[in-house]
């Protein structure tokens, strides 16, 4: 039951900010966030509460497919299918070097491990903490 209302909350999260409009960034949580452009509707360069509430209307409306105000389980289901088919299109074309349609550990790979690596140990001691592995991935995506 909990995965259960793990997974909804997380189906909601994707379906209140639009995940399936491209292009869109990946928070530090893995959340799939809207382009500020996207919501920016008026292109002014400032998000009105309007706004925000127009671009979770129109996604929640792509993702009711029956038109009945509410998200059943398939409807959410379909949803966060859409959304990883398209995560994974972009890691593709974020990280596909040699363009043969596929993802090799090289290609997968931070480019500099060590680089990360020190970066991440903050503190220099050899070993990355919880707190700065934390710290670290929003910088380093990992």
């Amino acid at each position: 039951m909990k995965t259960f209302i793990l997974s909804s909350t997380f189906a909601m999260g994707l379906v209140a900010f639009g995940a399936s409009m491209a292009p869109a960034q990946v928070g530090p949580r893995g959340d799939i966030r809207p382009d500020f452009g996207q919501v920016d509707a008026n292109g002014d360069g400032v998000l009105t509460l309007a706004e925000f509430r127009t671009q979770g209307q129109a996604k929640f409306s792509e993702t009711d497919a029956n038109g009945d105000g509410m998200l059943s389980v398939d409807e959410l289901l379909a949803s966060a299918a859409q959304q990883r088919a398209l995560m994974i299109d972009r890691l593709i074309q974020e990280k596909d070097a040699n363009g043969d349609g596929m993802l090799s550990l090289e290609e997968m790979s931070p480019r500099n491990p060590a680089r990360f690596f020190d970066k991440a140990d903050s503190d220099g001691n050899g070993e990355i903490s919880r707190a700065e592995w934390d710290a670290a991935r929003p910088r380093g995506r990992t």
